[in-house]
């Protein structure tokens, strides 16, 4: 079983290695690397994350046609944010399981707290506790905090669309797309942003989708069959057997190497 181990360390040491700033492309993390100002990466992270699903390149186009409607300032975009004014901007811009009606409330929701709160980390952090064994607390009162959010704007009855940009872990997600704006705004490398340094990276949660899943079932660090918060849990915590303070740092290399259908 050592021997196995370490093994397995050098190979996903090796691999988070290898997987640097260079091989980014494709992967909705290469948008938040265009920018420089804190408050827009924070910004285009969190929308960035919440379209990171489905094909990749469908999700380069949406995220490439947003930030020619925020004039590539998404930060600004989303503080000036008037429905009347730029919903027809965003008429016909749609994503998946997203309405372009979605995609307003979002942008609406996104005005509202970045005018109270200035970064979507002041709000987070009211939620944390250094306490917490991981972010499994925070992320659900914050995800509750954004759906409640889209019910002032939207009513009691949300679109499926809506409900499902902000999922709940106590619900079985995996919450994927959340765990991944999270990994980018507390991990520090230079990958990952480190913005959220009030949040331990080894209280984070890997981005589990089904290239994840299919590989960390080859590695056998889960023998969980369907993706759910379970299974994330579960993969982070065998990952925590190679690097305990940070193991969520091999997700980038494990998600690529599923997505280019590459050996391990």
């Amino acid at each position: 079983m050592i021997k196995y181990s370490m093994t397995l360390k050098q190979k996903l040491d090796y691999h988070y290695k290898a997987f640097d700033k260079s091989q980014i492309s494709p992967d909705p993390l290469q948008f938040l690397h265009m920018f420089n100002d804190e408050k827009d990466i924070e910004a285009i992270g969190f929308i960035a994350s919440i379209f990171a699903y489905g094909n990749v390149r469908q999700i380069i186009n949406t995220l490439n046609k947003i930030l020619l409607i925020s004039n590539n300032q998404p930060y600004n975009f989303i503080i000036n944010f008037k429905k009347k004014n730029y919903s027809v901007k965003l008429k016909g811009l749609k994503h998946r399981f997203y309405s372009d009606e979605d995609v307003i409330i979002l942008f609406s929701i996104l005005n509202k707290i970045y005018c109270k709160y200035e970064m979507l980390k002041n709000l987070y952090s009211t939620f944390y506790h250094k306490d917490y064994l991981t972010i499994k607390n925070s992320l659900s009162t914050f995800s509750n905090h954004l759906i409640n959010t889209a019910k002032e704007f939207n009513g009691e009855n949300l679109s499926l669309g809506l409900k499902f940009m902000f999922p709940l872990p106590e619900l079985g997600s995996a919450c994927k797309r959340m765990n991944l704006f999270l990994r980018w705004m507390v991990r520090k490398d230079e990958l990952d942003f480190g913005l959220w340094n009030e949040i331990s990276t080894d209280k984070l949660i890997i981005p589990v989708d089904t290239h994840v899943a299919r590989i960390c079932r080859t590695l056998k660090l889960t023998k969980r069959k369907n993706v759910s918060w379970a299974m994330a849990e579960d993969i982070t915590e065998n990952l925590k057997k190679f690097d305990p303070s940070d193991p969520v740092k091999y997700d980038f290399a494990i998600c690529h190497i599923g997505m280019r259908k590459m050996k391990f």
